[in-house]
């Protein structure tokens, strides 16, 4: 059987939102920019990723790019569902493939990933990048697939691109003698496990076929590095630009108004609802870094389904339906982004009681990217000031923060998209709990960090 794989940047049929990718998204890398090479490659792959604006261009006539991206139990979610978003924005044909006896996998901090395939399906393609995705026991689980060594093995035998960030290039890449004569970089916590002559203290490292990075916080510029080695570095700028990347100017820019205390005396209980079409990137990310921070939250499903399809084309399946959420109060709502993932979460009128309860009641809930219309459509967003992802930002409110990454006015917190959710999902950590708090998350993530 042939690998199966979603048609990059396409949603299937019967599935007619637009997908957020045609909106210019302007990225902001989440970690810092220190990242070092080895003369081997000749490839640009970690050169400066701040784009100008323009629009993604790819030959019609070639033939995609075909990317593997394999998945087990206790993936990183973040890395992974940021390397196949990311990939899948620049025109790769992303195959996603699942390592266990099961397409379902659950990541390493709870999110639900299905598959595209089973990695079985995929030992006949040849693949021109294969990018492993970190987390425990996730590295592990991708190191013990015999299959998956085989098709990695001949691929950087080959000379092909291949890639891995996080635990994997220690724990899954080593034992399989593939990262021999190169220098790399993984997450700090599994440095000792690298030679010392080989390992190398960067957020990317670049040698020969191989690309290695640090962690979640990272992944965008690992990804944005890939990108560049299979398409260009104009490719990887465009596509950086559709990410708001973090620039010089605008480094951490948060803007707070109208100050009030967040903290809660339990466990802070967080709904993070979504629907066909919301932002992958964004939901993964915010759910990532608030259960890493110890908080209790829940995905709620506003389909008939709890499984949703993401707006590039990742398939997440939610804890329950926004019907039986509805059932419990939480201390904070948070609406993910994308275009027609934002339009359907408008039109769940479970959700709309919810939020309108929300508000009534001085609770806190926040938006990002596209989502922060959704507020403004219900009244929510009435003597706030907010920020919206660029393309929506004017239709919000007039009191619109410009230059700002997250803006907070009281219990109301929004944040632009995409590579603002680390930022977005630290800056709720930090009301809630402390400032001391966010900056431990950060550091597990390898994302710099205000110090105060």
């Amino acid at each position: 059987m042939k690998c199966l794989s979603l048609s990059p940047l396409l949603s299937p049929p019967s599935l007619s939102f637009s997908s957020s990718i045609k909106t210019p998204f302007l990225v902001a890398l989440t970690s810092t920019p220190s990242k070092t090479h080895t003369p081997k490659r000749s490839s640009k792959s970690a050169k400066t990723l701040f784009p100008t604006t323009t629009t993604i261009t790819t030959t019609a006539s070639l033939p995609p790019k075909k990317v593997l991206v394999p998945i087990g139990y206790g993936t990183e979610e973040m890395e992974a569902v940021i390397l196949v978003d990311v990939l899948r924005r620049a025109g790769a044909n992303v195959v996603v493939a699942s390592v266990e006896p099961q397409l379902e996998i659950e990541a390493s901090s709870g999110t639900r990933l299905v598959a595209d395939t089973s990695i079985s399906t995929c030992s006949d393609e040849i693949f021109d990048l294969i990018a492993l995705p970190g987390g425990m026991p996730g590295s592990a689980r991708l190191r013990d697939s015999e299959i998956l060594r085989k098709i990695t093995s001949k691929h950087a035998e080959e000379k092909r691109l291949y890639g891995a960030i996080c635990a994997a290039p220690a724990i899954t890449l080593q034992p399989w003698g593939l990262v021999r004569r190169k220098q790399m970089t993984c997450h700090p916590a599994f440095m000792d496990k690298l030679p010392t002559f080989r390992a190398v203290k960067s957020n990317l490292q670049v040698s020969g076929e191989l690309t290695t990075s640090r962690g979640p916080g990272t992944a965008f510029e690992f990804a944005l590095a890939l990108v560049d080695q299979l398409f260009g570095e104009s490719v990887a700028k465009e596509v950086g630009e559709l990410l708001l990347m973090r620039t010089a100017e605008d480094n951490h820019k948060k803007e707070e108004f109208n100050e009030v205390e967040w903290s809660v005396d339990h466990s802070p209980h967080v709904l993070v609802p979504v629907a066909n079409g919301s932002e992958e990137i964004e939901v993964v990310t915010v759910v990532d870094i608030l259960r890493r921070a110890k908080v209790d939250v829940v995905v709620a499903s506003v389909e008939k389904s709890l499984q949703i399809l993401a707006s590039q084309g990742i398939k997440l399946i939610a804890d329950k339906s926004i019907d039986n959420a509805a059932e419990s109060i939480y201390d904070l709502i948070i609406l993910p982004g994308g275009i027609a993932g934002a339009e359907r979460l408008h039109k769940s009128k479970v959700l709309k009681k919810m939020l309108k309860e929300q508000g009534s009641a001085g609770r806190i809930y926040g938006a990002i990217c596209s989502s922060p219309t959704v507020l403004h459509r219900q009244g929510l967003l009435k003597g706030k000031r907010a920020t919206a992802h660029p393309s929506v930002a004017s239709k919000i409110t007039n009191e619109v923060v410009e230059g700002a990454r997250v803006v907070i006015d009281g219990k109301l917190i929004t944040s632009r998209g995409l590579a603002t959710a680390i930022e977005f999902a630290l800056a709720i950590v930090s009301k809630v709990f402390s400032h001391a708090r966010a900056r431990s998350v950060a550091e597990g993530l390898v994302f710099e960090y205000p110090k105060s």
